[in-house]
């Protein structure tokens, strides 16, 4: 059995509710952003890579680095 959503043909493909690309917020970053850092719940998350994840957590800790 496929977990794959039915699709008309010619339908293009859809991605999930809530699926999204998420790069890395850090000036002058290309990568992906897999550390995802948000104040709560109600408010978008700020994406950073590996690299640079010290950014959100200076987010976090309410003060942000320049």
């Amino acid at each position: 059995m496929s977990d794959d959503p039915i699709r008309l043909p010619g339908e293009a493909p859809t991605a999930p509710a809530g699926i999204y690309e998420h790069w890395c917020e850090h000036p002058g970053c290309s990568k992906w952003g897999g550390w995802g850092y948000s104040i709560n719940k109600h408010t978008q998350p700020h994406w950073y890579c590996w690299e640079h994840r010290d950014d959100g957590e200076a987010l976090l800790s309410g003060f942000t680095r320049q």
